[in-house]
């Protein structure tokens, strides 16, 4: 997985054009063009046209990610999504309703070398999310916790822990990013901060967003806070100097570092200096 920051990944509806003009100058990591959910069926085809103009004719959405979510390719709408996005200025393409790899497999043969992402929002995806993110072609992963709780006639966030983290699981295993589910209380900025910080502790790279007014929360937790940085560069400096030293580990503040740590280390360095970048093209 590359240093690329996914903190915030807000959806936009790709009928509103307001929505898309007002896109170029948020703050998010990843914008979600989203054909699918925040569409009306009696403006899903004339959303696709909207989009691609969107895309083809604002090119200042870079550096943020640019993913298309289409509909399901079960629907009537599915096909003409993917052979619409052929010819779309887009990072990558999200599948909804991923149960399978037999489902990569065929919009991957319709959009051959653009990356997938796939959304983990049914108990079938859940259970084979590994086989999913195994996928060559997979690039994410995207939890649908709404449509999940659906399914499973669940009721809290916490009674879709064990989904939560089988999801990251398999997403870890794969290399590939993971992002968490929406927070439905636009308003509730507490509840938003609440759910960041359990998503970010449970091994998210980021959350999934509908509304502007909660990119600020998403890009604070998801990011390493100062306290992280200052901590990660104190390793490094230990661990060089027991190195130099003809030693395997160093001890810090009373604790082993070992390489793994400083692994880990250089990681939140690197993701740091991602994000600036990010934040300052």
């Amino acid at each position: 997985m590359s240093d690329r920051p996914y903190r915030s990944a807000l959806y936009i509806p790709a009928s509103k054009p307001r929505a898309l003009e007002k896109a170029l100058g948020l703050a998010a990591d990843v914008i979600l063009f989203d054909l699918e959910d925040a569409v009306a069926p009696a403006t899903k085809i004339a959303a696709r046209e909207t989009l691609k103009n969107a895309l083809g004719e604002r090119g200042s959405y870079v550096p943020r990610m640019r993913i298309v979510r289409i509909n399901g390719l079960d629907t009537e709408w599915g096909r003409d999504d993917a052979r619409a996005l052929a010819v779309m200025q887009c990072d990558a393409v999200l599948l909804p309703k991923v149960g399978s790899p037999t489902q990569i497999d065929e919009i991957t043969n319709m959009l051959p070398g653009l990356p997938i992402w796939a959304m983990i929002e049914t108990p079938a995806g859940v259970l084979n999310a590994p086989k999913i993110a195994a996928h060559p072609a997979v690039t994410g992963l995207v939890m649908g916790t709404n449509d999940l709780a659906h399914d499973l006639r669940a009721h809290g966030r916490a009674a879709l822990g064990a989904a939560l983290q089988m999801t990251v699981l398999a997403a870890r295993a794969a290399g590939i990013a993971v992002l968490d589910g929406v927070y439905n209380a636009f308003h509730d900025q507490d509840g938003l901060l609440a759910e960041c910080q359990e998503g970010r502790a449970l091994g998210f790279d980021g959350k999934t967003l509908i509304h502007p007014d909660q990119i600020a929360t998403a890009n604070a937790i998801f990011a390493p806070t100062p306290d992280e940085l200052a901590q990660a560069r104190r390793q490094i400096v230990a661990f060089e100097q027991a190195e130099a030293a003809g030693q395997g580990v160093a001890v810090l503040d009373g604790r082993i570092v070992e390489n793994l740590h400083v692994t880990s280390a250089r990681a939140i360095l690197a993701k740091a200096d991602a994000i600036a970048a990010l934040e300052t093209s």
